[in-house]
């Protein structure tokens, strides 16, 4: 497989910090990490500790409210750390069941902040969860919604593929129909039905039920995304997810 490798440092968030963070995935053998909103508050600093265990950023995730009130500071940070892909990770849970004009004038607003951040060198983008596919009164999803808001405005998606099989949807369709905007895809992993309860019924990547061992990992990279990032958004044991899902991507 030629797409590379990274993760998400949300899903070791329960290590004490960002050091044993860093040495957990380097570890585990990945070379890539995509970083959360609070590191491009500390950008130098977490230079410094990438930089020192050879480490390379990916992407980054960051919330609606620091694009809003801190885009410039936020787009310095993406510079000084050397990545070009940022995503907004997701709305605010009392907006998440909104009608599609809310849809709609997200995306032309993420849409212009993407012709902003396109003239800093950053390509902007929405991570999807599973509310994105609720249908709206028109029959279309939010997903869809938001897209159309952003007309052909330079803004990107990072498919969730577990998040979408949990909204109902088929992956590979999705990011086919969407190919022009896919940039990156979340290589997640849901338990068989009623198993790791503990973990919110996720699993490490290649050990749960979706088909990385066949199509998503292929069809992904035929849609153009140019990261996997590994992710789990529970795990129980941050050092054992990174390690089984670093080895099984890394297989393929």
């Amino acid at each position: 497989m030629k797409t590379p490798i990274s993760i998400q440092l949300y899903s070791l968030r329960s290590l004490p910090g960002l050091p044993e963070v860093l040495d957990t995935v380097k570890a585990a053998g990945y070379q890539n990490v995509e970083l959360i909103g609070s590191h491009l508050d500390d950008a130098a600093n977490v230079r410094r500790q990438l930089d020192a265990r050879g480490l390379t950023v990916s992407s980054s995730h960051v919330s609606l409210a620091a694009l809003r009130e801190r885009f410039d500071a936020i787009m310095a940070a993406c510079k000084t750390l050397g990545f070009t892909q940022l995503f907004m990770p997701s709305v605010p849970t009392d907006e998440r069941a909104s009608a599609e004009p809310y849809w709609t004038s997200l995306g032309r607003e993420l849409g212009q902040m993407a012709w902003r951040a396109k003239d800093r060198g950053i390509d902007l983008g929405y991570h999807n969860h599973h509310w994105e596919l609720k249908a709206q009164a028109d029959g279309r999803t939010a997903l869809d919604c938001l897209f159309a808001g952003a007309g052909n405005a330079p803004f990107t998606w990072q498919a969730d593929v577990a998040w979408l099989v949990r909204g109902g949807g088929d992956p590979v369709a999705l990011m086919q129909q969407h190919k022009a905007r896919l940039a990156s895809v979340h290589a997640k992993d849901i338990a068989p039905e009623g198993s790791k309860l503990d973990e919110d019924g996720w699993d490490d990547v290649g050990s749960g039920v979706l088909d990385w061992h066949g199509g998503l990992a292929k069809a992904a990279a035929d849609s153009g995304a140019k990261w996997l990032v590994a992710e789990h958004d529970k795990p129980n044991d941050p050092a054992r997810f990174a390690r089984n899902s670093f080895a099984f991507l890394n297989s393929l």
